[in-house]
Order: C-alpha cells, then structure tokens, then sequence
C-alpha cells in the first residue's frame, strides 16, 4: 500500500500507537480518505481545538532534533519540571545548544506550597541547570495550567530572542505543551483566532507558531528521558507524578529504624539518629504507609500492588525493583524522589530513599 502522510505535519499516518508520531483513529482515517483532507490526530486537534499534544521522538529523531536547534541561530527554551528537575534534564542539550542562548522555563510552580518563595527556586533551578552544563541567560517560574507569568515569560522571550526564531525544547510530561497552548492565547490575545489558524508543521512534527516580525517560535515533540517516574505508570495513575493542586506537606515523628513506604513507588528509610519530625511533599493523594525498617522488605513483597497502588497487581511483573540510595544528613535537607516528591530531614540523621531502578533519589538544601 502507498504510505499515507499527514497533510499538516507530514509524519506517516498510523493506527496503533497512540503516543507516536502519525497517529489518528481507524475512523477518522477513513472519514480522511473520504474527503481527501488526511490529518493525524495531533494535528486534527491543533487545528479544530487549538490543543497540541506530546509525541514521542526515536532516538534517531531526537538526535536530528538537537542538530537542527544546534544548527540555528536561535533562543532556545527549554522547559522543565519544578517537580522533577531530574526527570526533565535533555541528555546533550548543553553541547548542542552551546552557541544559542537558553532561556530555562521552570513549570508547574502552583505545585509548590505557597510558603516556598520563588527566588529560592530559580536560584536551585539555575544552579542544578549549571551542574548539568546548562548556562541558561534567565530563569522564569510558571504553570502552564493556571497560565501564571505567561506575560512574563512571553516579555522575557521578546527580549532575549533579539529578532531570531525561537525553539521550545522539553521532556514529555513537564506541561510544555500546555504552555505552549497558553502561549498560542497571548499572542493571538483571542481564542477565535486561535482555532482557525494552521499552524504548519514538518517531519518531525514541529508546530511553528509565526510571530509579527517574520520569526516563528518552534513547538517540538516531547523527547522521552528514561529515567522519569511516568514511564512506570499506567495513564490512570500518572496524577501522582503530575499533581495538579497545591501539594499540602504531611509531618510525621519517627524513631530510628522507622519506615515509611510511598503508596508502592518509593520508600523512606530512618536508620538512626534522634527521634524527629519528617515533613512530606507529595500528591496529596498518595498514601503513605508508616512500619518498622526491620521488617520493611517483607512488607513490600507482601504488600506491593494491594495495599501499596500504584503500581496495580497486573503491573508488578514490568515494574523495576526499588533500589536504595543511603544519606548522612547533618542539617536541614530535602531528600528527592525524582519526579514523585520530596522528604524534609531536620537531621542529624542517617536516612535511606528507595526508588525503582534508574530513577534518581538525591539531596538538596531544603527548600521549606
């Protein structure tokens, strides 16, 4: 059979997988060659409810991405997840984009407990940006979902691009393509117009969004990072990685060789040191289950997909094993679950975080 392509993008239209590149419904593909106008289900989207979702790249894709960002003379902004900072690094972003200014956009903000000030948070952002080689020339703190500092960042990105085009880089499952969505709105300042547009796209699934002075700002695909929390979940579960309301921290008082078990995806471990409060920053939502450090393991094999969800019995067998990362905390820190959350160690203390295989467990200045 002739390959059909999307007349929006250009991606090779399929059936049967709903987070790649091409995909549009048995229906819909007939309901297309009927009428001679074939979309893929991305672009149908874009183009009749001005929503844009997240693909997925190959790797092959993801590197011809980063070449064409390092190739232009761009800004690029790259999006991450306050939450999971760890989970929302690009692999090779800093070598790519090294004679590009970047601007880095910390999403997700309303997450955060209102007591946490912004200033503290762009100074951990730029900082662990820098660790991972990224120099980013500004920091900026948004939601996407309640469309806080749009005009903001928009202001900053008028700034910084100087004329160029401009590139929209991020992970799947940090909000970026929400934020692009919000971005859509304050340009166009009128959601009517926002629907009727078309907003051409390449190969490579590119949205160009064109600006008054000839430049474009470029949405591109989601590009997966293998270590994120998400890809362990099932969609029904991915709430508790992806909070959408304030998270409302929970205190608990331990004594040495105490533990407490995050629903089935992580673990807490008080291994000694004076009896102290534990504060915990995660989904509201997420049960947290409190037993004795001697007989954790037996209750993590008894317990895991029942009494601790997710992940759910029939997801157990492709779950990876939790691995467990030890600390010496001497002063206030925040020990993260990259992508689920955090744990608030007063200390002294020596403490332990269990997470599935690949996914980080580190330490940072408390926040709080």
């Amino acid at each position: 059979m002739e390959e059909l392509l999307c007349i929006g993008c250009g991606a090779p239209i399929q059936t049967e997988k709903k987070d790649q590149l091409g995909y549009t419904p048995q229906s819909a593909l007939e309901k297309g060659l009927a009428s001679g106008e074939l979309y893929c289900q991305r672009c149908f989207r874009l183009r009749h409810y001005n929503e844009i979702t997240d693909v997925q790249l190959t790797d092959d894709d993801f590197l011809r991405l980063l070449h064409e960002v390092g190739d232009s003379d761009a800004l690029v902004v790259n999006v991450v997840d306050i939450f999971d900072f760890n989970g929302s690094v690009i692999p090779g972003l800093p070598r790519f984009a090294a004679g590009n200014d970047v601007l880095l956009v910390g999403n997700k903000k309303d997450i955060l407990p209102k007591s946490v000030k912004d200033s503290k948070v762009t100074q951990w952002l730029t900082e662990r940006a820098h660790e991972e080689g990224l120099r980013p020339v500004d920091t900026v703190l948004t939601s996407a979902q309640n469309k806080q500092a749009i005009k903001e960042l928009m202001d900053k990105i008028e700034y910084y691009r100087r004329g160029r085009d401009v590139y929209v880089v991020g992970v799947t499952n940090v909000g970026k393509s929400t934020l692009i969505n919000a971005i859509i709105q304050e340009i166009t300042g009128n959601k009517e117009l926002i629907t009727t547009s078309r907003f051409p796209g390449t190969t490579l699934d590119k949205i160009e969004i064109p600006l008054a002075d000839g430049s474009h700002i470029y949405d591109t695909p989601g590009i997966i990072h293998r270590h994120q929390m998400a890809h362990y979940l099932s969609a029904k579960d991915l709430k508790y990685v992806s909070p959408k309301k304030e998270i409302k921290p929970k205190t608990y008082q331990l004594n040495p060789e105490q533990t407490l078990f995050l629903a089935g995806l992580g673990r807490f471990d008080f291994i000694s040191g004076d009896r102290q409060g534990f504060t915990a920053y995660f989904d509201n939502e997420l049960q947290l289950h409190r037993t004795k450090l001697a007989g954790a393991d037996e209750f993590y094999d008894k317990h895991a997909g029942s009494l601790l969800v997710p992940p759910r019995s029939k997801e157990m067998l492709d779950f990876p094993k939790l691995v467990k990362h030890e600390f010496r905390i001497d002063e206030k820190t925040d020990l993260v679950f990259s992508g689920l959350g955090w744990v608030r160690v007063s200390g002294p203390a020596r403490v332990a975080g269990w997470a599935p295989e690949g996914v980080a467990v580190v330490t940072r200045k408390a926040l709080i």
